[in-house]
């Protein structure tokens, strides 16, 4: 019986954790908050999934070197920026166990996608990342996913992707790390985007123009940091960027819909209660537009939206009126 680690409670985080018990994994799960713990063990129910009932034999717990020291394989899914720090709590239990990301967006202060932050703390750690279209409601009730896990190591590509593999999780392998990471992160914005698109009803010619045009910026940054441009046009590309920009599952398309409803972005993460990365990526894709010197227009529009007083009716009209060019 493979012995799991799930660094955080989340709802992507208990998704993988519920996946892997029903296929006979012993999963611990750590969480930060002790009434999650609770509401985990007890009642076998998460608090940002009311509704569905969680594999009973999973265990939560508080205590990280308890969930990451007898693990044989670790799925870090804390919010991005809580990475590092969390990591280096637990870094020193880690020996040769698989590290598999499942978080989606970088580091702010370094601008450095996850993988990184985690060589930089442990140089000799074996990292995975997994992304990909998948709600983690939908992979609990078992409705087929497929998703894409990356990585330089091949033993872990193919450990990792036979463990989660069964008639309901679909699992595609790259050796594109960098590819995978940032088109997961950087989906998250145009899915913000799509979201306030949907509250001002700009329509459906709109929407496919953003998902479009935003994904070729997604793709150019994504090639300038080192992917490989097909990885954009799959699973961790076009694939989560169509899954988060067509529905309100996605909590970074109901983050913009309440900012095109005119909501601050302190209503807005009150609101949606969870960890809106969409918000802290755009601020992330703005900085990397510059390093790179990448032509982002959208991210640019989102930037001035939320932290420079442009409305987004304005915003709009400002990428529509843009100097026309070749696609």
């Amino acid at each position: 019986m493979n012995k799991i680690a799930i660094i955080g409670s989340g709802s992507w985080g208990v998704a993988i954790g519920n996946h892997l018990a029903d296929t006979g994994c012993d999963v611990r799960i750590w969480s930060f908050s002790e009434k999650e713990r609770d509401m985990i063990n007890e009642e076998h129910k998460s608090p940002f999934m009311p509704d569905v009932k969680l594999n009973p034999t999973m265990l939560c717990s508080c205590d990280i070197e308890y969930i990451v020291n007898d693990s044989d394989i670790i799925f870090h899914v804390t919010p991005s920026k809580f990475t590092r720090d969390t990591f280096k709590t637990y870094k020193d239990f880690v020996g040769n166990k698989p590290i598999i990301i499942c978080s989606k967006g970088f580091e702010d202060a370094t601008l450095s996608t996850l993988d990184t932050v985690i060589k930089e703390e442990l140089p000799t750690a074996r990292v995975g990342a997994l992304s990909g279209p998948s709600y983690a409601t939908e992979v609990i009730k078992k409705i087929p996913t497929a998703v894409i896990l990356a990585s330089k190591d091949d033993e872990i590509l193919e450990e990792v992707s036979t463990l989660l593999s069964n008639e309901y999780m679909r699992i595609y392998k790259s050796r594109d790390v960098i590819g995978v990471e940032v088109g997961g992160a950087l989906k998250n914005i145009i899915a913000f985007c799509a979201g306030i698109c949907t509250e001002l009803d700009l329509g459906t010619n709109a929407q496919s123009a953003l998902i479009t045009r935003g994904l070729a910026e997604i793709a150019r940054l994504g090639v300038k940091m080192g992917g490989n441009i097909e990885t954009f046009y799959g699973l961790s590309g076009l694939g989560d960027l169509i899954l988060t920009c067509s529905s309100d599952e996605s909590r970074n398309r109901r983050a913009g819909r309440l900012i095109g409803r005119g909501l601050s972005i302190e209503e807005a993460r009150k609101e949606i209660g969870m960890t809106i990365e969409s918000v802290d990526n755009i601020q992330i894709a703005k900085k990397l537009s510059n390093k790179y010197d990448i032509d982002m227009p959208i991210v640019n529009a989102v930037y001035d939206v939320l932290f420079n007083g442009l409305t987004p009716i304005e915003a709009g009209k400002q990428l529509m009126t843009r100097e026309l060019k070749f696609e």
